[in-house]
């Protein structure tokens, strides 16, 4: 409510009690001016009336909020439980329409505020973090793998007689059926083993000899991943790309916290191609599952991917998005940003200490600033899968360690008809078991401490013999 159209009585409250609470309101009110016209993160966080009050005043231009609806159509937003109600803040009519994400609503202005705000946030954010190329992206409401298939799918609309996919190896599932899902054939092209694990460049050039160029939709890299599987060398695959006139599509699932990936993609762009990356929103903006961004250095490439989504869309994922940007704000993220930073160092740090003590090391990955591996190697002196190894495993769980896996020799996983040797480890010839931690946004100091203690702990009860401090 605007009280300043309002003319209240001065019976009701003495006018220079009212201009005192009017004054308030009017700062308010300039914040959601400001918000809405600029579309620009706020510099610091909103407290949560603030954001709240702003969002009923959204929801309030949906149709069915209305107090004089009458919907007669198949779909009017009804919602039966007040629960489910209260917990969507009455939207009800999602986002975009029918084939296309970044479609207006007629029924849903204020769904269609809330969507299209919430992409130029997130655009904002990008370009604070260290991508001020980026150009353009949206909010998609499915997972980082799926939205990765949508991806695919709208790079066939521009290339429909190519039906490869040549993929840098990841051992990650639902990396790989994105492909699969999109009814495309996965040529995988092995990592290089070097002490560390490399981009095979030479075996991207190849494929692309043996195939053509014509025949392949794109090339498709990983920046995040777990240790000792280095990000992809994006810049080189970005230059083959742009040679070859092949597409590039990244997976950057939770590459937006680390300032060392942000560097790669804007070199990889200045230097090459990248036509889209695709990040989390759970990973890397600290919300419930079920979002990811795509984003692109050419915004006109964007509307073919958002017109690739057979649907209407959920606006929950949205609703999350646009709540945790106004209540942290810029500082709030940069602040979180900057603290995983440190916490990654500091968890190096500890794991060499950890590592040395025991006769064991923390393996080479140099260019993932997100995820650490240290060897197993005196727990499994026979190098093959022992009951230890999948002990240890069991025993972090146990006692609240989550995230921490055990990766052992031998192992092979079949997905969608292609066998991998190793999976878990990102090759084919794993020669010795080890245990892989992060350090993602989020973390505190005091579980990365309380980690080594445990960990210590499982330490000494397998290998009884011997005591060691931390």
């Amino acid at each position: 409510m605007n009280f300043d159209d309002i003319n209240i009585p001065k019976k009701l409250v003495p006018d220079n009690y009212l201009q005192l609470g009017i004054s308030a309101q009017r700062v308010k009110q300039r914040s959601f001016k400001e918000l809405l016209e600029k579309r620009k993160l706020p510099e610091h966080g909103w407290s949560d009336v603030q954001i709240e009050e702003l969002v009923h005043q959204l929801a309030s231009l949906d149709s069915n909020n209305f107090p004089h609806k009458l919907g007669l159509g198949e779909r009017e937003a009804r919602i039966a439980c007040s629960l489910v109600a209260r917990r969507h803040y009455n939207f009800g009519h999602g986002i975009g329409r029918s084939g296309d994400l970044l479609e207006a609503q007629p029924k849903a202005a204020g769904s269609t505020i809330l969507a299209g705000l919430t992409n130029s946030l997130i655009l904002d954010l990008l370009r604070v973090i260290g991508l001020p190329s980026c150009q353009g992206c949206f909010l998609v409401p499915m997972c980082t793998g799926m939205t990765i298939t949508l991806c695919l799918q709208s790079l066939r609309k521009r290339r429909p007689t190519a039906k490869y996919v040549l993929w840098s190896r990841i051992d990650q599932k639902s990396c790989f059926k994105a492909i699969t899902a999109a009814g495309l054939e996965p040529v995988i092209i092995p990592c290089q083993v070097r002490g560390e694990m490399w981009t095979d460049l030479d075996a991207f050039q190849r494929k692309i000899s043996d195939l053509g160029a014509e025949n392949i939709l794109c090339l498709y890299t990983t920046t995040s991943c777990f240790a000792p599987r280095n990000s992809d060398d994006v810049e080189a695959v970005g230059k083959l790309s742009l040679q070859s006139n092949i597409p590039h599509l990244i997976n950057n699932a939770y590459g937006l916290q680390s300032m060392l990936v942000a560097r790669q993609l804007e070199r990889a762009n200045h230097l090459g191609r990248i036509d889209y990356f695709v990040q989390s929103t759970d990973k890397n903006l600290l919300v419930p599952v079920g979002g990811a961004l795509v984003a692109s250095f050419d915004e006109h490439l964007l509307q073919d991917v958002a017109s690739s989504y057979a649907g209407r869309a959920s606006g929950s994922q949205s609703l999350d998005v646009f709540m945790t940007l106004l209540s942290l704000g810029r500082k709030g993220f940069q602040s979180l940003f900057q603290q995983r930073e440190e916490n990654f160092t500091y968890l190096k740090e500890k794991l060499r200490e950890f590592a040395k003590s025991r006769g064991e090391i923390v393996i080479d990955s140099g260019f993932n600033s997100v995820s650490l591996a240290i060897t197993l190697g005196t727990l499994a002196p026979d190098q093959k899968g022992s009951t230890s190894i999948t002990k240890l495993g069991s025993m972090l769980q146990l006692r609240g360690v989550s995230g921490a896996r055990v990766v052992v020799p031998g192992q092979t996983k079949t997905i969608d008809g292609h066998e991998f040797e190793g999976f878990g480890s990102h090759r084919d010839n794993l020669q010795g078991p080890y245990l892989t931690v992060a350090a993602a946004l989020g973390v505190k100091r005091e579980e990365i401490d309380k980690f080594f203690e445990i960990f210590n702990k499982c330490w000494q009860q397998l290998i009884p013999s011997k005591v060691y401090e931390i």
